[in-house]
């Protein structure tokens, strides 16, 4: 952890700056869990924009510690500020939403609820399409800085992640994350995953997830890039596998 803050403070000290805001973002909505009284579908109003601020610092950490690999730090420069600006907007929007008790994910009741499920759309998609141009930067690059293993471990989970940031346009086809019912059923702590439905936020957090957790892996136990291929292909299975299950009306862990 000292390494990363050493790393970002010398490389990107703006992602270091903005992750420390994401967690105070983050800390704060945890406050409001336990104090307001305000609900979204039954729970807590504040446990969403939790979640989204703890998920978009561990993002722009985690991307801070990849792109400092890269030699062309002025297209890292710019991706930084995308980051931050479409995160932003993207915060601010839920924050926004949950402070008012509602919905901000496939909430089109008035004009101005679906302006602003449509500007966090835009907003992701726009991140997302830019990710992927980081990750074509990682494929061109012949040299780097770091062990082989590590390097391919970067380039298939930043693929892994983008695909399943995308299943994000199967809920928003829904207009809900549940099938098989409503929004709002019993749900699994802090995550709030269904317990009796399938989730289609299962698959779309633990493909996001795969730009943390298939270099992780390869790090721990992978010696050579045919067995990083295979903690990827492995991985990927298994989130594909829970976005069928899901898609079948079949809860991730039946309660």
């Amino acid at each position: 952890m000292k390494y990363l803050f050493e790393l970002l403070r010398d490389k990107n000290p703006e992602l270091l700056v903005y992750s420390a805001i994401c967690l105070v973002g983050a800390l704060s909505c945890w406050v409001m869990v336990n104090y307001s009284v305000t609900t979204v579908l039954g729970i807590s109003a504040w446990i969403k924009p939790f979640k989204f601020f703890l998920s978009t610092a561990i993002f722009v950490l985690t991307m801070g510690f990849y792109t400092s690999y890269l030699d062309n730090q002025r297209q890292v420069e710019i991706y930084t500020w995308s980051m931050i600006v479409l995160f932003s907007i993207e915060l601010i929007l839920i924050t926004y939403q949950a402070a008012q008790g509602k919905m901000s994910h496939f909430n089109v009741a008035t004009a101005i609820d679906q302006l602003i499920f449509n500007l966090m759309a835009v907003a992701i998609t726009i991140l997302m399409l830019h990710t992927l141009y980081v990750a074509l930067l990682f494929f061109n690059q012949t040299q780097f800085d770091a062990p082989e293993t590590l390097v391919l471990a970067i380039k298939l989970s930043l693929l892994v992640t983008v695909v399943f940031a995308f299943e994000g346009f199967a809920m928003g086809a829904l207009l809900k994350h549940t099938v098989g019912s409503t929004d709002g059923s019993p749900g699994l702590p802090v995550t709030n995953w269904s317990k009796h439905y399938g989730d289609l936020r299962v698959a779309h957090f633990f493909g996001m997830h795969a730009l943390q957790i298939i270099p992780l892996l390869a790090y721990l136990v992978a010696k050579t890039k045919r067995e990083v291929v295979m903690i990827a292909a492995l991985y990927l299975a298994f989130v594909t596998y829970t976005l069928l299950q899901a898609l079948q009306g079949k809860p991730f862990i039946k309660l």
